[in-house]
């Protein structure tokens, strides 16, 4: 009888396009194949932003709506807000040696995570493969991320 560790794989899937919000799946990414482990990231929605060229290094930080902000909802709504807690935000990634988004996909596809669009939202958006950063792999199907990803262990992040 042999002990065989069996192949690990997750895949991540990415919907948000937050600055706060993408990098949970960028950071799980990285420590997967820090590990070892087989991974993929699956950007749909407006997490095609933090994919997409004229958009990933433009990616903010929105205080309202967000229930674990400390700024109540009627100040967070207010002009410059946004702005204000994106410069908080990059200034705490900077003091943490965090890359920014847009480096640490770089990061990610050097180290073999494969990342993909999703087909749909792209036509939602009215993006194109050319509006995508290099490193996205290809543009496929919710089917096709289902038939990539068979053994993984799939987070919606």
């Amino acid at each position: 009888m042999t002990d065989t560790v069996p192949e690990r794989k997750m895949a991540l899937i990415c919907a948000k396009g937050g600055l706060d919000e993408c990098y949970p799946a960028l950071i799980l990414a990285n420590a997967a194949r820090m590990s070892g482990i087989d991974c993929m990231i699956f950007f749909t929605f407006y997490g095609l932003d933090v994919v997409t060229e004229d958009r990933v290094d433009h990616l903010h930080v929105n205080m309202v709506g967000n229930p674990s902000s400390p700024m109540p909802p009627f100040i967070a709504g207010l002009p410059g807000m946004e702005l204000l807690a994106s410069s908080m935000m990059r200034r705490k990634l900077d003091e943490l040696d965090l890359p920014g988004p847009r480096e640490m996909l770089g990061i990610l596809h050097e180290a073999g995570c494969t990342m993909y669009g999703c087909e749909l939202a792209m036509r939602m958006f009215g993006r194109t493969r050319e509006d995508l950063l290099p490193v996205v792999e290809d543009v496929i199907t919710a089917t096709d991320f289902y038939d990539l990803t068979a053994g993984a262990h799939i987070v919606f992040v």
